[in-house]
């Protein structure tokens, strides 16, 4: 699957309905609002909602400062 895919416009998450990025590095489609990815198998997507997982995205470490 490319990114410019026909069948990538017309995919969606199967639990919001919205729209789906493909993350070529990993071989999963990511679904940035709820933050999971379903995997490519063998070309074929794995859109059930059982195949989702939970992203592990490390975001950057905030340091709290206080003004005392």
């Amino acid at each position: 699957m490319t990114p410019d895919s026909p069948l990538l416009k017309i995919l969606a998450c199967p639990l919001d309905k919205g729209p789906l990025i493909l993350d070529e590095v990993g071989g999963a489609l990511y679904n940035p609002r709820l933050r999971r990815r379903y995997p490519i198998v063998d070309g074929v997507p794995q859109l059930l909602p059982s195949s989702g997982v939970p992203a592990v995205t490390e975001e950057p470490a905030v340091e709290s400062q206080r003004d005392v």
